[in-house]
């Protein structure tokens, strides 16, 4: 699979390609009004619900394509479009999945992140803007799934498979049982463990690709071997996602995570033998 456009940019980056023709910004934010209060000049609002909305099956579901179709076209994007997201505050995990969710809805090597998101562009002395997101000509993209996201079924047939693994994306004390309030605790039976918060620093960059790679190499040095990715609700999971993208592994997330498996008792989990 190929990566058109880098998995991470820079401030710099941004600001030198802030003008291009094909370039989209979306900045995510929880409120409107805090978007509107201050965010990356040309960006457009969006609301993590807009692309990953609850339902009574679980947290985090992708939207249909009717409305995938109809948000996106909203905000300009074209099927050739580069997006660039930028998350606000230490708000990475939930962008990173909004990131997943873009690829799997089609954009799969247009999506960037801005490393570090709002706050390191700040940092780097760039200018900020207030108000809504500016008027666009409607976007002519056609969402279609690419199937990053998988079910528990996928889930299963990959334990017994040589060219998959599973990775539990919480800390190692939650993988290894510690209580978490679920039906059980612990985890998948055979998944490996890769917690999400060694991949980033105190600033929410992520880690050297040198760093990234020790961690990935520990678990899985194969680069040839699908990883699925999964944690407690789908979010946390995504900056794995994110970090595998960036070193080139071929990645999916498990979209009902512990959330749906530790409910149904015939699917098997384990704690870390003491």
């Amino acid at each position: 699979m190929s990566q058109a456009n880098p998995v991470l940019v820079t401030p710099a980056w941004l600001d030198q390609h802030k003008e291009d023709k094909d370039l989209v910004i979306l900045q995510s934010n929880f409120l409107r009004l805090d978007f509107e209060k201050e965010h990356i000049p040309g960006a457009h609002f969006l609301w993590p619900d807009w692309l990953g909305a609850h339902s009574p099956e679980g947290n985090f579901n992708a939207p249909d394509l009717a409305a995938a179709r109809r948000i996106l076209q909203s905000m300009g994007i074209n099927q050739n479009s580069h997006i660039v997201l930028a998350f606000t505050k230490t708000d990475l995990t939930v962008t990173a999945r909004m990131f997943l969710t873009l690829e799997h809805l089609g954009l799969y090597g247009k999506v960037s992140l801005l490393d570090g998101g709002l706050e390191e562009w700040k940092k780097a002395g760039m200018p900020v803007a207030s108000g809504p997101s500016p008027a666009v000509a409607k976007g002519n993209i056609e969402p279609a799934y690419r199937q990053l996201l998988v079910d528990k079924k996928y889930v299963q047939q990959a334990l017994g498979a040589n060219n998959k693994m599973v990775v539990d994306a919480r800390l190692k004390r939650f993988y290894d049982g510690d209580v978490t309030g679920n039906p059980r605790d612990g985890h998948i039976t055979g998944a490996f463990n890769l917690p999400f918060p060694d991949l980033i620093d105190s600033t929410t960059k992520f880690k050297p690709v040198e760093q990234l790679s020790n961690y990935f190499n520990a678990v899985n040095s194969d680069k040839q071997k699908e990883m699925i990715g999964y944690c407690f609700i789908g979010q946390t999971a995504s900056v794995v996602y994110i970090a595998g993208r960036i070193l080139g592994y071929p990645m999916k997330i498990y979209d009902g995570s512990l959330q749906e498996w530790s409910r149904l008792p015939e699917l098997p989990m384990e704690k870390t033998r003491q």
